[in-house]
């Protein structure tokens, strides 16, 4: 445990982006290999559009990081926070915050983006996306970026979150996104028996079928729990799937990048 909270205390954001571009390669090639939907799509220009959004929003991430690292480092040194509160053994404050970061910067961000008209509309260009696959997971509209990274900062803070804790989250949220997003097949065992603590990507394609009630279902990101805990867990049989969303369903909605980026500001 002290290896890890010494390793994450000062990753390199060398490492970092090795964490991003190593989890997208992986899937990337799991696609390949043993891929769910075979629809032919021109792969790399969807990539293309998706690497786009993900370089916009390592640039948010970058621009704002400093208030992450001073909210934690504010909260540390004035045992302010649960955590800090608690009190706990270095593996619990690991496994408690890891589920709370979670709750707040991703089930509850996500929840709250499909609640607030305005907040839909940034997070509508994750949606619109209909060829779901592994490089879908960083599809976000800037303004998304931002408002992602305030609901991560307000938890930061009010869990008292050390330094080591936010990058192990990150680092994990990262890499779990990449997955539940992947248009991978996953044995139905398998996916049943990892499903019980984590999303899978058979669990989160639901979310990302074209129409209500399914679309506002299974936010979670990392862990599978929020999602029964709140009564928005859901199943679709992945034959019964269309990506999408049905309100933005034509070519250039989900193809060009200009229109992607003026989604929000609309009137769709």
């Amino acid at each position: 445990m002290e290896a890890i909270i010494s390793y994450f205390e000062t990753i390199p954001s060398s490492h970092r982006t090795l964490i991003l571009v190593g989890g997208l390669t992986i899937f990337w090639l799991l696609e390949s290999a043993v891929p769910l939907f075979t629809a032919e799509y021109k792969k790399w220009r969807h990539a293309g559009i998706n690497f786009f959004f993900t370089f916009t929003t390592i640039i948010v991430n970058f621009l704002l990081a400093f208030i992450l690292v001073k909210g934690s480092q504010w909260a540390v040194a004035e045992q302010f926070g649960v955590l800090q509160w608690l009190d706990l053994p270095l593996w619990a404050t690991a496994v408690v915050g890891l589920l709370l970061l979670d709750f707040f910067g991703a089930y509850l961000a996500h929840w709250t983006e499909h609640r607030v008209p305005l907040l839909w509309r940034f997070h509508l260009v994750h949606h619109t996306d209909q060829n779901v696959d592994t490089t879908t997971a960083n599809r976000h509209h800037p303004g998304e970026s931002v408002i992602r990274f305030a609901f991560t900062t307000v938890a930061v803070v009010l869990l008292g979150a050390p330094i080591w804790l936010v990058f192990l989250y990150q680092s994990m949220s990262v890499v779990l996104s990449q997955f539940n997003h992947a248009n991978i097949t996953v044995p139905r065992g398998l996916d049943r028996a990892l499903r019980t603590v984590f999303v899978t990507p058979d669990m989160h394609r639901v979310h990302h079928h074209y129409q209500l009630p399914y679309t506002d279902s299974n936010y979670g990101n990392i862990f599978s729990l929020w999602d029964r805990a709140f009564g928005t867990y859901s199943e679709l049989d992945n034959n019964e799937l269309i990506y999408g969303v049905d309100t933005h369903m034509e070519e250039d909605d989900h193809q060009s990048i200009r229109r992607m980026l003026g989604i929000p500001f609309g009137r769709k």
